[in-house]
């Protein structure tokens, strides 16, 4: 499964500037897929939510989604 793919389709229509906005995999072992995700500093507020709450629930479809396959996602998020 595409991992970045699926972070990215679910990030890109919070974001106001798009074209700033990376996914990357930084390790990818057997059961555990890390993930930072790097977007302009106007975004990060957008992508964070209140409370955390968008992150949180993004994190959790990630998770779900790792889980049918046995790995764990882990996924940061940061600015430039």
């Amino acid at each position: 499964m595409d991992y970045e793919k699926l972070v990215r389709d679910m990030v890109h229509p919070l974001v106001v500037y798009p074209e700033d906005m990376v996914v990357k995999t930084f390790s990818e072992e057997e059961d555990k897929v890390v993930l930072q995700i790097m977007v302009n500093a106007e975004d990060l507020g957008r992508v964070i939510g209140k409370k955390g709450r968008i992150i949180n629930s993004i994190r959790t479809l990630a998770y779900a989604c790792g889980a049918r396959r046995g790995k764990k996602v882990e996924i940061s998020v940061d600015s430039f």
